[in-house]
């Protein structure tokens, strides 16, 4: 007796994979693309730092809780503000990349939606950054707060003027908000245990991390929250997919591959 090839009527169908080669092209050039756009807002110092202000007299026009609050519970000791620095510098990209392999791995479906979304964040972000350079919290002197990372280690950052790796000034959105939400988002969506809501937590973490540490305004983790919502609405997770219910029929119905609303088929 020949072992079944093909699912039974309404049972879930797994779609193929993408080719992984070109994932890892593909990943690596929009990193590589981001990066170097990231450079060219590199330099605005005056513009920086007037947005800076404008960014902090509008948190208290909104009443927003003062970001030093937070960072008074990082202050009481060394090693709690040391454990946030080294959250802040080694879990973001790693974080992020585990996700999108796990979803390659598991939920082939689920990984071309969330990195379509991250993408779309990402370059929307670059956008941002381009257009309101913005220097963070720890740079401004008006905030009254500690750089956290300079003082205790490990940083990220070399000095603004030396630094060629990275753009100092673009702190709005917080990326590291932002795609900690995606990956909370996109493992509940991905996954069916009653406990799926605890991956809420990373974000939750990320944020008081990043505030924290004085690496973000509050508002900057809101406007990445704004622009993954957008990206949500606009781009479809996918629906399961499953063997057409007609008696004796054999014929597949793929999940839907997620595409922007609107867009063309």
């Amino acid at each position: 007796m020949n072992a079944r090839t093909e699912p039974a009527q309404g049972e879930p169908v797994t779609p193929a994979r993408p080719p992984v080669v070109r994932e890892l092209l593909l990943v690596a050039g929009l990193f590589v693309v981001y990066k170097l756009g990231r450079q060219l807002a590199a330099g605005h110092t005056g513009e920086a730092f007037r947005n800076a202000h404008d960014v902090w007299h509008l948190e208290r026009l909104l009443r927003l809780p003062e970001e030093g609050s937070v960072q008074s519970l990082l202050l009481h000791g060394d090693t709690l503000v040391r454990i946030a620095n080294t959250y802040y510098a080694t879990v973001h990209f790693p974080a992020t990349l585990a996700f999108l392999i796990w979803l390659y791995l598991r939920r082939p479906a689920h990984y071309v939606w969330a990195r379509r979304v991250l993408a779309a964040v990402t370059a929307a972000a670059l956008v941002l950054h381009l257009a309101l350079p913005l220097a963070p919290p720890r740079m401004l002197a008006a905030t009254g707060l500690t750089d956290t990372a300079r003082v205790f280690g490990p940083s990220v950052y070399g000095p603004p003027r030396t630094d060629h790796l990275s753009n100092q000034f673009a702190a709005m959105p917080s990326l590291h908000f932002g795609w900690a939400l995606m990956v909370a988002i996109g493992l509940i969506v991905a996954t069916r245990s009653r406990w799926r809501g605890l991956w809420l937590l990373h974000p939750a973490l990320t944020l008081l991390v990043i505030v924290g540490t004085a690496n973000h305004y509050w508002l900057d983790a809101i406007a990445a929250a704004v622009l993954l919502g957008l990206a949500l609405a606009l781009i479809r997770p996918p629906r399961p997919a499953v063997t057409s219910a007609v008696p004796g029929a054999r014929t597949v119905v793929p999940a839907e591959e997620p595409v922007l609303v609107g867009a063309a088929r």
